[in-house]
């Protein structure tokens, strides 16, 4: 059956497929900016749904041919369906009604080299297809997301002034910016989850820290961060930490927070961002961390076991919140440090082609990881496009730097005190090592070398080298 507000309304301009939350809420942007949008949902529970907003220049069906034939041609379809093998489903049955020319664009949070697979598929078939990250949630959705496009560059200007109405801007620049080649826009969102789950991870410990050594209530540990947003770290993440930390239950006494197991899920998008790292060979072992962390989290029985095994612990001293946030500002820009390098590595690797500087301009509004530091990264980007990673701009190095000193103090002091902060303790392993002109890999080499004769390089002449560790030395 198919519904329409308007028989008589022009063709539409772009179409989404799945009207779920995030789909309908597109939608709906979309109509916001006098867009004409075409929806489908094989439920027509949601077809309907949507058409109860009454929207004169949005139309909805739950036939899919009769779907592509509200839509101008070359058709402009952005797919809003779970990742994985749905999205294939979708296609097998999409692709028999389009014509060459017709754009498919993948808004979900695909894996990259699935992307990858889809795109050449459909290009042997003359049509074009985009993965997009999308950020921002459903709010982002229905307001401005922070949009990240890849896939033939042709097919983005096709659509281009369509996703720069509906994305979020930023000093009157829409966050919708080009990622470059294939599935570039996929690898970019899937780095940005990335450096999501270690933000996540240090606003967590910071919060554990504030509870467990300095005795803090959910209220003062809400006003900390709440004096913290107005400076340098403020941003999404915070400000909805903030919400979260303050929310009261409605299913028991107290604050909901404090009734939330103490098990993280996960939907993939960080561990692959640790799988990439590894093949690309980029270090990002705070998003490791992370996500090592969430798979830790999930062996509750066994971690209360162990825990009723402790005794004599450390007495535990307080923490200065006035180091503890520095430390965080430095973490954060370290987990920056490291998903941006990964980026940077990997559109060399696989040709992207893609722009920190774009990259960074996108995640500035409609953002999950938006943050005031990411106008500071701008900055950098604009100086040297080609900057490998940003601890290479000397300004985010100091303002890192000066930082470090309390950095170190609370990975010490909270150690000391019988607890950890893992993924804040790796930012400080990551300068530390990332800043050493010295590393004792040399030790691993002479290892390798010796049991398995892997050879090894030397630092006073060039050449590889392997030495008979049976034979004495002469």
């Amino acid at each position: 059956m198919s519904l329409l507000n308007n028989l008589k309304m022009k063709k539409s301009v772009v179409g989404v497929i799945g009207l779920g939350t995030m789909g309908s809420n597109l939608l709906l942007n979309i109509s916001d900016h006098k867009l004409a949008g075409a929806g489908f949902d094989i439920d027509q529970k949601k077809v309907d749904l949507l058409l109860k907003n009454k929207r004169d220049n949005i139309s909805a069906t739950n036939e899919l041919k009769t779907f592509v034939s509200f839509l101008e041609k070359p058709a402009k379809i952005i797919l809003l369906v779970p990742a994985g093998p749905i999205v294939d489903s979708v296609l097998k049955d999409l692709i028999p009604l389009l014509s060459a020319g017709d754009v498919v664009i993948d808004g979900g949070n695909s894996y990259f080299k699935d992307t990858d697979r889809r795109f050449h598929t459909l290009k042997e078939t003359g049509l074009h297809f985009m993965g997009m990250g999308v950020s921002g949630g459903e709010e982002g959705a229905r307001f401005g997301p922070s949009i990240m496009p890849g896939g033939d560059e042709s097919a983005y200007h096709s659509i281009e002034s369509v996703l720069n109405a509906i994305a979020a801007i930023y000093k009157g620049e829409p966050c919708a910016a080009y990622m470059g080649n294939g599935p570039a826009g996929h690898y970019v969102k899937m780095v940005h989850n990335g450096i999501e789950y270690a933000m996540l991870q240090i606003i967590a410990e910071t919060y554990s820290v504030l509870k467990k050594i300095n005795k803090l209530d959910n209220v003062q540990i809400a006003n900390i961060f709440k004096s913290w947003v107005k400076g340098e770290l403020n941003g999404y993440l915070m400000e909805s930490a903030i919400e979260v930390i303050l929310r009261k239950d409605d299913l028991a006494e107290g604050f909901l927070i404090d009734h939330v197991l103490d098990v993280a899920r996960s939907k993939g998008t960080g561990k692959w961002t640790s799988q990439d790292a590894m093949e690309v060979q980029v270090p990002v072992p705070s998003i490791d961390m992370a996500v090592a962390v969430r798979d830790l989290s999930s062996w509750i029985d066994l971690r209360k076991q162990l825990a009723s095994r402790k005794t004599n612990e450390l007495p535990a001293k307080k923490l200065k919140t006035t180091e503890l946030k520095k430390a965080v500002s430095a973490a954060f820009m370290l987990c920056y440090a490291q998903g941006l390098h990964q980026i940077h590595k990997a559109s060399e690797v696989y040709k992207f082609d893609t722009s920190l500087l774009q990259v960074v301009k996108n995640w500035r509004a409609g953002c999950i990881i938006r943050s005031g530091m990411l106008p500071v990264f701008k900055k950098a980007y604009e100086k040297n496009p080609s900057l490998v990673n940003i601890l290479a701009d000397e300004e985010i190095f100091k303002s890192i730097y000066v930082n470090i000193p309390s950095l170190s103090s609370i990975v010490l002091r909270t150690i000391q005190s019988g607890y950890t902060i893992p993924a804040i303790e790796s930012c400080l392993s990551y300068f530390r090592m990332m800043t050493s002109d010295s590393l004792p890999m040399n030790v691993i080499q002479g290892l390798r070398d010796h049991f398995g004769a892997h050879t090894y390089e030397r630092n006073d002449r060039t050449g590889i080298f392997h030495t008979d560790w049976a034979q004495p030395v002469k």
